[in-house]
């Protein structure tokens, strides 16, 4: 199995998350790509929410962002336990093809400290959930978002 390293985000990271989210494959899923950087810039060095580029050689291939799956109303994750932590992520173009992958080692990462991983591709993202499958998620059950957008809820568990 390949060796994945994940490092915090920085500001010299925005203009290749920019192109990253400009991609037609990326584009249909995280709508407005300014937006999206702007989003992301807003938080950097947040206290909640911790943001990565997945790693491989040097090579970057994702981001993920993870944060505590209360810390903002979220009705699709009420169930889940306190401890459990929501990720979101999508791949640069290296990245095609290794998203299981390296979704995969990051997960391991993060339950070290938490019990329940979460995810909330869209139901008809099938690409997305064939990734979370392969990095260790399940679930079909479809819920609505804060924005009342249909969502699939997957967990994957220490």
């Amino acid at each position: 199995m390949a060796d994945y390293a994940f490092r915090p985000v920085t500001e010299d990271d925005l203009p290749m998350l920019a192109r990253w989210l400009a991609r037609p494959e990326v584009a249909v899923w995280w709508p407005g790509p300014d937006r999206q950087v702007a989003l992301i810039r807003d938080d950097l060095g947040h206290r909640v929410t911790r943001q990565v580029i997945a790693m491989r050689d040097d090579i970057a291939l994702g981001y993920a962002q993870s944060y505590p799956a209360h810390h903002w109303p979220a009705l699709h994750f009420a169930d889940l336990p306190a401890d459990a932590v929501a990720l979101d992520v999508f791949a640069g173009p290296d990245g095609m093809g290794q998203g299981g992958a390296w979704l995969s080692a990051l997960g391991d990462l993060l339950l070290q400290e938490c019990s329940t991983l979460a995810i909330d591709p869209a139901p008809e993202n099938l690409r997305a959930i064939a990734a979370y499958r392969k990095a260790g998620f399940a679930g079909d059950d479809i819920r609505h978002d804060g924005l009342g957008r249909p969502v699939r809820v997957m967990n994957r568990l220490r």
